[in-house]
């Protein structure tokens, strides 16, 4: 008797764990992804107030573009935002990128299908294509190299963008980087088994298949993405690279004061060693 009652708590202990796989396989992406939604007018509204304009390509919305204030861009950069928000919420790359001094360049806040006013549902099958997309369409917008720029997930998004056509890049910067999802959620959750996790966005695995040059800002005290996770995901790149660490941030607190030197040295690495991959691949 004792060994049967073993048994069928044995199996209803595994009839749990199995349901709660299950719930967890059914609803992670409720908890990877955050989107603030928004009808058309009102999004084109307060892209109106905040200087950008809307980009489509084919009559389709693709996020928002903020031409150079003076004209004769010598570069384009596509801004893939994290995991919650709208790329609205992004404004401050224009303002570091765009600030007095810098070398003029235009820039795109690509959305993602499922955030702002864009249809459709996040996921990496939708995410990755849609960066494509847009980088595309960004390449055709204009002259002088196209440079990818990831944020937290969006580093992601942008690296496998770039390692599934290496073309659509002239150079990658990952801020905040992520190395994968499966890594990020063990250091949360403890033994997270990546046959469970349907959104991976691996990109350890896709960067050694990008050739370009990537630059990585990596924050000191990164508690949502990890800072070690981050410079092992630089040290293991073999191919042209450059680190910059703003030491006392976390995740969410970088210094985006357009005066800080970095946002300049950052932009001219990009600039300069894209433009580089650009001539000897086209």
């Amino acid at each position: 008797m004792s060994g049967a009652w073993a048994l069928r708590l044995a199996a209803l202990a595994g009839g749990a764990g199995l349901g709660l796989l299950l719930l967890v396989f059914l609803g992670q992406r409720r908890m990877l992804y955050f989107p603030d939604r928004q009808e058309m007018e009102g999004a084109e509204g307060q892209a109106a107030r905040l200087g950008l304009e809307p980009f489509r390509s084919g009559g389709e919305f693709l996020g928002w573009r903020a031409r150079h204030p003076e004209g004769a861009a010598r570069g384009r950069l596509v801004v893939f935002h994290g995991n919650a928000g709208s790329a609205l919420d992004r404004v401050h790359y224009r303002d570091v990128f765009q600030a007095p001094g810098q070398e003029p360049v235009d820039l795109y806040l690509a959305e993602y299908p499922g955030y702002g006013p864009r249809p459709g549902e996040p996921s990496e099958r939708a995410l990755v294509p849609a960066a494509l997309e847009v980088a595309r369409a960004a390449r055709s917008d204009g002259p002088g190299p196209v440079i990818l720029v990831g944020e937290s997930l969006g580093s992601g998004v942008a690296a496998l963008a770039a390692a599934e056509d290496p073309g659509s890049a002239d150079g990658l910067l990952l801020v905040t980087p992520l190395a994968s999802v499966p890594a990020v959620a063990r250091r949360h959750y403890g033994l997270v088994p990546d046959w469970i996790v349907r959104d991976r966005y691996h990109a350890d695995l896709a960067l050694p298949r990008y050739p370009g040059p990537v630059g990585f800002l990596v924050a000191g005290r990164d508690e949502v993405v990890f800072t070690d996770l981050g410079l092992a995901l630089f040290e293991s790149r073999s191919g042209p690279k450059r680190l910059w660490v703003d030491k006392e941030a976390g995740h969410n607190t970088l210094d985006f004061d357009p005066g800080q030197a970095r946002w300049g040295e950052i932009l001219q690495y990009v600039l300069t060693n894209s433009r580089s991959y650009n001539a000897q691949t086209r």
